[in-house]
């Protein structure tokens, strides 16, 4: 901090200043207007607390991005708020007393409610806080300065550590010692280069990389389902490719996705520049196909050591054993999907257009690659007209013979590219 008070900011190879606003603006404060929002914090401030809106909802107003949760911050304890709250008829819930967090619920919309607070112990993963009133200790307990940012139902701005600067920098910086904010959850590791991929520009802080690159081995200790959780988020920024070279860079990426050690991550920024190109949405699941070998062996594997969900292993699976079927779509495209499961046909042929994507001399490739994707993102599973019962009506008995028999029947359907009807399969003779 300089000395008349105002935090320096790099702009084009020198120091410059750039102080906070007093104010949000009528349009980053247009959150403020929610009436539920108001009437929650009124009912805290009629009680003599002190309450302003902490975090990533000032931050993403500040940016002009848009803004999920509202959390808050107040002075008054978890006792406290919930009693002056339910007072107003506003419904509490004690989602996370230990750390001093409430969420009011109101008009259908939830708020959490923490309390300002100290970490007076810690083992990287939970936290022992204690109560207290004072804002700047509260901003330096949290891990960016981005984050160390509040605002009043005024839309007043309060800045205690300087991160408004490095917001407008796009410069994403640990409070304080690095070492010190990893110590006290080894998480924010990977939430700085997940925040890097949301809201960072450039080269990530220097100290900050060489924390992360020192206290990487920490993650090993971390549940299985914060770190896929992170890696998620991360794998969902517009653009996650530089975060995940600097992963590689800090020796962080090996840790928490080995698998991408020796496959490596040359198809992601190819695949980043095609969902532009092509309009895609982010998938962070495609993404991490992107970075892994497609082996049952290893998607079964990442799917156990990071707990991944049941429809997130099995879409993991079923891309491993999917075949690239190679484009135009032509007239056994239809019957070759038909035996194949479509969602993972279509992740195979996403990332191969990937691979396209800045070939030279690969334009027929890339225009076929793109019209199977568009066969078969649009392609419906025709319905087999027959069933068991059609056949025991013409006479036939039930037993193993008979499923034999209408499987012939579908497989001379498919061949016929689905024209056979009913009529036409029934005439078929029990050996076609």
């Amino acid at each position: 901090m300089g000395r008349d008070g105002r935090h320096p900011a790099p702009a084009a190879g020198k120091i410059v200043y750039v102080s906070a606003p007093e104010y949000l603006t009528k349009e980053q404060a247009s959150f403020l207007s929610d009436a539920s929002l108001l009437a929650v914090m009124a009912a805290i401030e009629n009680a003599g607390g002190q309450v302003r809106v902490n975090g990533g909802a000032v931050r993403n107003a500040l940016l002009g991005v848009a803004i999920g949760d509202v959390d808050l911050s107040t002075t008054l304890t978890p006792a406290h708020v919930t009693e002056v709250l339910q007072r107003t008829s506003i419904k509490v819930v004690p989602t996370g007393l230990e750390h001093g967090t409430v969420t009011a619920v109101h008009g259908g919309k939830g708020f959490e409610i923490t309390t300002l607070r100290e970490d007076i112990e810690t083992d990287g993963r939970r936290a022992v806080v204690q109560f207290g009133s004072d804002w700047v200790a509260d901003a330096s307990r949290r891990d960016f300065t981005m984050n160390a940012l509040y605002c009043d139902r005024n839309a007043r701005l309060y800045d205690p550590l300087g991160g408004f600067t490095d917001l407008m920098a796009r410069r994403l910086r640990f409070i304080g010692d690095p070492d010190a904010r990893i110590a006290e959850d080894r998480l924010r590791i990977l939430r700085f280069f997940r925040f890097f991929a949301w809201y960072g520009d450039g080269r990530p802080d220097a100290a900050s990389l060489k924390a992360c690159a020192r206290n990487k081995d920490g993650l090993l200790q971390l549940s299985a389902e914060r770190v896929w959780h992170e890696l998620k988020r991360l794998l969902s920024a517009p653009d996650p490719v530089k975060a995940l070279l600097w992963m590689r860079t800090a020796g962080v990426l090996d840790i928490v996705l080995p698998e991408s050690t020796k496959w490596g991550t040359d198809l992601l920024p190819r695949l980043a520049s095609a969902e532009k190109a092509l309009g895609w949405k982010p998938d962070p699941m495609l993404r991490l196909m992107a970075v892994i070998p497609p082996r049952e062996e290893t998607t079964t594997a990442l799917s156990g050591r990071l707990k991944l969900s049941k429809i997130e292993s099995m879409r993991l699976t079923n891309w491993a054993n999917a075949k690239l079927m190679a484009g135009p779509p032509d007239a056994i495209s239809g019957q070759l999907l038909y035996h194949a499961d479509s969602k993972a046909v279509l992740d195979r042929l996403k990332l191969e257009r990937a691979r396209l994507e800045d070939a030279r001399g690969e334009d027929i490739g890339r225009a076929n690659a793109e019209a199977m994707i568009s066969f078969v993102g649009t392609w419906e599973k025709p319905v087999f007209p027959l069933k068991g019962t059609d056949l025991l009506a013409t006479g036939n008995h039930p037993g193993p013979q008979l499923g034999k028999m209408l499987a012939r029947m579908e497989e001379a359907w498919v061949k016929s590219g689905f024209a056979l009807d009913r009529e036409s399969l029934l005439k078929l003779s029990p050996d076609e």
